[in-house]
């Protein structure tokens, strides 16, 4: 069994063949649900994860602690929501947001841009121009909070494992290549890339309850887990908040032991 992440540039048919391969496989297919957990989870607007996600990065927002947070309730409502398998996610970065799980599987699918103006067209009445301008609007947001996040092109098709073209495949195809793929020993669940989406799903758990802690300052804290065993690594401005975050770690269900790596800043 597998995970199953499918990137799409806006309409380009991507939640279509994650239903029909949800359907086939008999897995689940979440997307929108994974903002609702983090906002309800976290206690923050559904609305402004949702834009987070969208909008390109401006001045203010690089110079804030909102988006690395907004990624991590994201990232730990999404790691929640896979960690168990036979899923399918469709949205924005999921393969980005579950690095290093071999078990997973990153689909890219691409489409005509006729096709995508036809379709936001037909979703939103938009004319040609407010369709044409949207899809760019969108997909230009994306790239870049993609490219200022995690220093990558995410039309860069080595980010994937299969890239499918649906101006030549149909639905019913692509999807067959999808649920094919399931089937190989590479991308079949072991112990061993099971520890690794468990440990995973931990560190951006207490990454997540960090980020919700309004009284730290946790611009340049890290989180890893590893066997269970948590271990933050960064830079803080006390020794208070290191105990914070230690005992913010150490509360989070699943974790069997915390290694603290933390350095105070000095102010000279």
């Amino acid at each position: 069994m597998a995970i199953i992440t499918i990137a799409r540039g806006t309409f380009s048919g991507g939640q279509k063949l994650a239903e029909c391969v949800a359907e086939r496989l008999g897995y689940r297919c979440v997307s929108r649900e994974v903002l609702t957990e983090a906002a309800k989870r976290f206690d923050v607007s559904e609305d402004k994860l949702y834009k987070s996600l969208i909008e390109r990065p401006g001045l203010l927002k690089r110079l804030t602690l909102e988006r690395v947070h907004y990624t991590a309730y994201i990232r730990a409502a999404l790691c929640q929501e896979v960690k168990d398998d036979n899923v399918v996610y469709h949205g924005h970065a999921g393969h980005l947001l579950l690095t290093g799980v071999p078990h997973v599987i990153r689909v890219r699918v691409m489409a005509d841009i006729e096709l995508r103006i036809r379709a936001a067209m037909e979703r939103y009445s938009f004319d040609r121009e407010e369709a044409i301008a949207f899809i760019d609007k969108v997909d230009d947001g994306r790239a870049k909070w993609t490219k200022f996040l995690y220093q990558v092109d995410w039309n860069d098709p080595s980010l994937y494992d299969i890239v499918i073209n649906l101006d030549h495949i149909g639905i019913s195809s692509a999807c067959e290549i999808v649920c094919s793929t399931v089937n190989l020993e590479e991308f079949r669940t072991t112990p061993e890339s099971q520890r690794i989406m468990d440990d995973l799903a931990l560190s951006t758990d207490v990454r997540g309850r960090i980020a919700a802690e309004a009284s730290i300052g946790d611009k340049e804290v890290e989180v890893e887990a590893n066997g269970g065993v948590v271990v933050v690594c960064g830079t803080v401005n006390s020794m208070e908040e290191a105990d914070k975050l230690k005992e913010i770690a150490r509360k989070t269900p699943g974790a069997q032991g915390v290694e603290s790596k933390l350095q105070v800043r000095t102010n000279w």
